[in-house]
């Protein structure tokens, strides 16, 4: 799978996977985060997403990354915003007052673009990518995201066997290595729909990685001047 798949999809209009109203899961879940009002929410793979709006509609503001030009320039016509647009290297950059869109490669994203990020909802990026790419996709968030961060999840679960991806299933062992490195990772609620003919269980996680303790940090300290120590490096 690469990008020309989904270029091709939003060329064809075959986008099942969009919906006209805020999904519910980020409608019932998103409390719990305790999420400040202002805060830059980043939202990966967001299409045209109508969450976005709802997330506006709470008082935060939203950075998304899409690959599509064609789903950013539909979503700010759809909700009547008239948004500035920029060339910005190899991202074009649609600016609004509380919604940023980077119409391009999510990769191409690094540290600068995700410094003024609080929290992070992902819906349908993790599910959209094969194995590979998902190991990618979540290494790159966690290199470049800041270190104090919030997520909120959605995943599904069912027998890949019987339909293929994408959506793709993800059993929780793998979102539990996935996000190793994070200080808490945890399901908060699930639900058993049908999909396409089958049985799937949606997941709905949330996240969280904080900044170290003082007693952490001179603990990381310490392990680096034995590490030097140890190695002989003056």
């Amino acid at each position: 799978m690469d990008s020309e798949f989904w270029h091709q999809r939003w060329q064809r209009k075959e986008i099942g996977f969009h919906k006209e109203d805020p999904n519910i899961y980020l409608t019932e879940h998103w409390h719990t985060l305790n999420i400040p009002n202002n805060s830059l929410v980043f939202v990966p793979l967001c299409g045209k997403s109508q969450d976005m709006l709802w997330l506006v509609a709470q008082r935060h503001k939203v950075l998304g990354v899409e690959l599509s030009e064609i789903a950013v320039r539909e979503f700010f016509e759809g909700a009547k915003i008239h948004p500035k647009i920029t060339k910005n290297g190899e991202l074009v950059q649609y600016d609004s007052p509380n919604i940023t869109i980077y119409s391009g490669d999510l990769f191409t994203l690094k540290a600068d673009h995700f410094k003024q990020v609080q929290a992070v909802y992902d819906r349908g990026a993790l599910v959209a990518l094969p194995e590979k790419m998902r190991q990618a996709y979540i290494a790159h968030l966690r290199n470049n995201l800041p270190q104090a961060i919030n997520g909120l999840l959605v995943t599904m679960e069912y027998n890949q066997n019987l339909t293929p991806g994408p959506p793709f299933s993800l059993a929780p062992t793998e979102i539990q290595k996935l996000f190793e490195g994070f200080d808490d990772v945890s399901d908060i609620a699930t639900d058993d729909i049908e999909f396409r003919g089958n049985t799937v269980r949606m997941r709905i996680w949330k996240y969280s990685r904080y900044y170290p303790t003082a007693a952490q940090f001179t603990e990381k300290k310490s392990q680096y001047r034995n590490i030097i120590h140890t190695s002989g490096t003056p």
